[in-house]
């Protein structure tokens, strides 16, 4: 897939069924810590207050590890939102974290690493692995990033 150029607009992201099988297939791979970088994310749901688990990518950046929205304002941000309770699991370990939002000026270098390892979601940025940090900056509002901060004791 080619990246979204300046006079194209990145792709919107909707859920299909397609992608919910995806999404269950690679989870099963996660969970047997075979894809680098990656983890299942559980939220609690803000309405019905279950769990929800989503496979999703961790970026580190200066010491820190964050967690990104590539395909933006999707169920499980409106989830930390509601609640920054979330935890981490791959293969045989889970790890409670609390998550607060980045700034804008935050996200920009984490946006820029995040697409040059994380490849299929580069179609949903205007930005391209090639641009300069200021452009992700920009797009940091359609890109929700999240620091995330161990729990003490937890996991």
């Amino acid at each position: 897939m080619a990246d979204a150029t300046p006079d194209q607009p990145p792709r919107r992201f909707r859920s299909s069924r397609g992608r919910r099988v995806g999404d269950a297939v690679i989870s099963v791979f996660i969970r047997a810590g075979l894809v680098p970088g990656s983890y299942l994310l559980t939220t609690r749901g803000r309405k019905t207050g279950r769990p929800r688990t989503n496979p999703v990518t961790v970026v580190e950046h200066d010491g820190k590890r964050w967690l990104v929205a590539p395909y933006g304002v999707v169920s499980w941000v409106h989830n930390v939102r509601a609640d920054p309770r979330v935890t981490l699991r791959r293969r045989f370990g889970t790890r409670a974290y609390t998550v607060r939002a980045a700034t804008p000026q935050e996200a920009g270098p984490v946006l820029k690493l995040y697409i040059a390892v994380a490849t299929p979601t580069r179609p949903y940025f205007r930005a391209t692995k090639d641009s300069p940090v200021a452009d992700f900056v920009a797009e940091a509002g359609h890109h929700p990033v999240f620091e995330l901060t161990p729990v003490a004791g937890k996991g």
